[in-house]
């Protein structure tokens, strides 16, 4: 497989085109082919078997439109199918896991209070768990699962600034936010949130998700295959979705180029 060959990114609906921005602005000679799930969104609320299944449809794809790697831009799939699609397939699957570890850093070895907001399911997983079981002896984390968020973004609702902070402050309401160091958004829908969660938490807060580390680890993958494209290559951007509305299409688009 030559290294022009393109990088095949889903997820569950629309919140992955989040992660292709972040490949196509550290990784512009590449190709993306972007695979949105829309139509069985969102994932967060499945069953992990009805995961497993619908990831090891769409990589099929992907496969046979020969990518040289494929990233599961959702925390969700990657818990419930990233494992078994590694034992099935002989390319990179660079998967994606809330950026706790990030914000435990932070703090320096201070101890840091963390609210980590996700999907019911990446949040029931064992992953997440074992993940947890890492950091909870030294830091105090709040797992808040929203599972609201993933639809506003699908429903194409994220310009209407009374809809997002009512369902903002229905999860996060309960919190004293003030002592609150850091959110991490363990879904690849709530990125597009990040201005938001901005007007919501004190100044000192972080936000912070895991998509330029996921980047960061698919591009040492494929620089150690000698996969990397050359950097005199075009790179592009596919965006393809289960859902063939003309409404997700140009809600994919926007989302895509949104500022």
């Amino acid at each position: 497989m030559s290294s022009t060959a393109p990088i095949g990114v889903f997820d569950s609906g629309l919140g992955g085109i989040s992660v292709v921005r972040q490949i196509a602005q550290d990784m512009p000679n590449e190709k993306v082919l972007y695979f949105g799930d829309s139509a069985n969104a969102p994932y967060g609320i499945k069953t992990p078997e009805q995961v497993r299944e619908l990831s090891f449809a769409i990589v099929e794809q992907f496969v046979k439109q020969g990518v040289k790697a494929v990233v599961i831009a959702c925390n969700t799939a990657t818990s419930a199918a990233a494992d078994a699609l590694r034992e099935t397939h002989d390319i990179p699957i660079i998967g994606m896991e809330p950026a706790l570890k990030v914000a435990c850093d932070r703090g320096h070895g201070q101890r840091q209070r963390i609210i980590v907001a996700a999907t019911p399911l990446t949040l029931r997983e064992r992953k997440f768990a074992k993940l947890m079981d890492r950091f909870k002896a030294d830091h105090t984390i709040f797992p808040e699962p929203c599972p609201g968020l993933v639809e506003i973004v699908e429903q194409g609702l994220l310009d209407e600034h009374d809809t997002v902070m009512n369902a903002l402050h229905g999860y996060f309401g309960a919190y004293n936010l003030q002592t609150i160091d850091a959110v991490v958004l363990g879904c690849t829908h709530f990125v597009f949130y990040r201005d938001y969660f901005r007007e919501l938490l004190p100044d000192g807060a972080a936000i912070i998700d895991g998509n330029e580390g996921t980047v960061r680890h698919l591009h040492v993958v494929l620089e150690s295959l000698g996969k990397l494209a050359p950097e005199d290559a075009q790179g592009s951007v596919e965006l393809a979705n289960s859902d063939g509305s003309e409404r997700i299409a140009e809600l994919a688009s926007t989302l895509l180029h949104r500022s």
